[in-house]
């Protein structure tokens, strides 16, 4: 019998491999989100965590625009581990997100499969400036796999403040990109791996408005030209409390 996590993971997949095998004729992608630049604000301050705050997003598959899930993320526990239960109204309950300290991820679950990582990462810039970069590097492991850890390495870069839309209201972000140029998979038959992500960080709700994330990697015989494509989702605020 399958572990529950590896369950959930097929059943991302399938839910994924369903939604790109639909004819695409009449489907389009979705446009690369657009917000109103500002300038550099003062004084920002990240929301503090609490037990019982509440974000819910609308997860698509950007290639056709169609909807996967839509997924409620809750803060459970607070204290030197902030923990973060995921529960989807298709896939039902997902892994949950672990930081420690605030604002450092030590387990995430927004990839398949999801990683513990054995320095805590920086879920978002260090200093919230347009301007701030930084490059990171550590090791994960799989949940429930403790014997096998595989590198990790990343760049992140604040990019601009934007006003966005959503559907959950309006919003000043932090727009910053996380490239992760070359790392090692838990599956052994890819030989290359990387994974970009752009966030719209909005500090009055401690979370992101907009996270949209894609992946690629290469098997034996492939050049980057055929590289396949890991997830490439777009998470989208709805509601938040």
């Amino acid at each position: 019998m399958a572990a529950p996590e590896l369950q959930v993971n097929l059943t991302r997949r399938a839910l994924l491999l369903t939604a790109a095998s639909l004819p695409v004729a009449c489907l389009s992608s979705l446009p690369f989100p657009q917000g109103v630049i500002e300038p550099q604000p003062f004084d920002i301050h990240m929301r503090p965590p609490q037990v019982g705050q509440e974000w819910v997003y609308k997860v698509k598959n950007v290639f056709n625009g169609l909807l996967i899930d839509t997924v409620t993320e809750r803060v459970e526990s607070v204290g030197t581990q902030i923990r973060i239960s995921r529960v989807g109204e298709k896939m039902g309950v997902l892994p949950d997100e672990i930081q420690s300290p605030r604002g450092y991820i030590l387990q995430d679950p927004h990839w398949n499969p999801p990683q513990q990582f054995q320095k805590p990462m920086p879920l978002w810039p260090e200093e919230l400036r347009v301007g701030w970069s930084a490059y990171y590097q550590t090791r994960y492991i799989v949940p429930g796999y403790p014997d096998n850890a595989y590198y990790w390495s990343e760049n992140i870069n604040a990019q601009s403040w934007q006003r966005m839309q959503v559907p959950a209201g309006d919003f000043l972000t932090l727009k910053y990109h996380v490239n992760v140029p070359n790392f090692e998979s838990n599956d052994f038959s890819r030989i290359a791996n990387w994974r970009d992500e752009d966030i719209w960080l909005s500090p009055k709700i401690g979370r992101w408005v907009i996270r949209r994330s894609s992946g690629r990697y290469l098997l034996p015989g492939y050049n980057i030209a055929g590289a396949l494509w890991e997830d490439y989702l777009e998470s989208e605020l709805i509601a938040w409390k």
